[in-house]
């Protein structure tokens, strides 16, 4: 019995699908581990992007890691002053 026509380009997708859940992965751990380490690229983030910075928070409130949002708080309104 022949291979079915379809069944190559299945595997390609497949492939395809995981390569960019597995960049995915990797690039949301990257921005965690930048955001986890330097206040002022949290600073980078609030300002562009305000809604992952919130994601960022929630998931440390969510973990049971508290305190992040008001110290980066005190310390970005110690800078401006």
């Amino acid at each position: 019995m022949p291979p079915k026509p379809l069944e190559p380009l299945a595997k390609k997708l497949m492939k395809g699908v995981i390569v960019v859940e597995l960049l995915g992965v990797l690039g949301a751990y990257g921005l965690f581990h930048m955001m986890n380490n330097s206040r002022d690229f949290r600073n980078t983030v609030n300002r562009r992007f305000p809604s992952v910075l919130e994601v960022y928070y929630k998931s440390n409130e969510w973990a049971g890691i508290y305190g992040i949002r008001e110290r980066d708080q005190e310390a970005w309104s110690a800078k401006q002053d």
